[in-house]
């Protein structure tokens, strides 16, 4: 019981503070792909989302739940408080429940054992669905200016896909580049 609480705090913690980092990382190198008020055309913390919440679960949602609220009410958002929260909400539990929905629908193992390429293309979409139509409801319940309409809905889902592809390409980069030389 005392090392699964342990690994449960230990993936909330790092997926907070990843999180976190990316964003800001994110911010600077896609300052000219601002869409709007939290819609980009490309957004890698979207992947990073998605892979924390397979690996971690429900504590890696709480992680980015707490790291987005955070970063909201720091940030552009208005610091309304109950805004801020929906955001974070929304931001940690949108993968989850994709997470729950792919490994349902399409059989894949919690161990993600079985993840081939067809359903982590399914897990994708179907996260940056519930991601963007999500964030998109909330903002137009909140009345935040120029936001819930079906252009950030559109823009925001394309920026969850291709910030999702790149993020996921350079981790497989990486550990290609990491792998011993097969020539040796």
């Amino acid at each position: 019981m005392k090392n699964t609480l342990s690994v449960q705090i230990l993936g909330f913690l790092i997926s907070a503070v990843t999180y976190s980092i990316l964003f800001y990382i994110n911010a600077w190198l896609m300052t000219n792909l601002a869409y709007g008020l939290g819609v980009n055309w490309v957004y890698l913390p979207a992947g990073l989302r998605l892979f924390l919440t397979l690996i971690f679960g429900l504590p890696g949602a709480l992680g980015i739940a707490l790291s987005s609220f955070c970063i909201s009410y720091l940030g552009d958002f208005p610091q309304d408080f109950t805004t801020c929260i929906g955001v974070g909400l929304i931001s940690g539990l949108a993968p989850y429940l994709a997470r729950i929905f792919v490994l349902k629908n399409a059989k894949i193992s919690p161990d993600l054992g079985n993840l081939s390429l067809p359903k982590l293309v399914a897990c994708i979409l179907i996260y940056a669905l519930f991601s963007a139509g999500l964030h998109q409801w909330w903002f137009a319940v909140r009345g935040l200016d120029e936001t819930g309409s079906f252009n950030h809905f559109l823009v925001m889902l394309i920026g969850d896909v291709l910030g999702t592809i790149v993020l996921v390409g350079l981790i497989k980069a990486g550990l290609d580049f990491l792998k011993p030389s097969r020539l040796a």
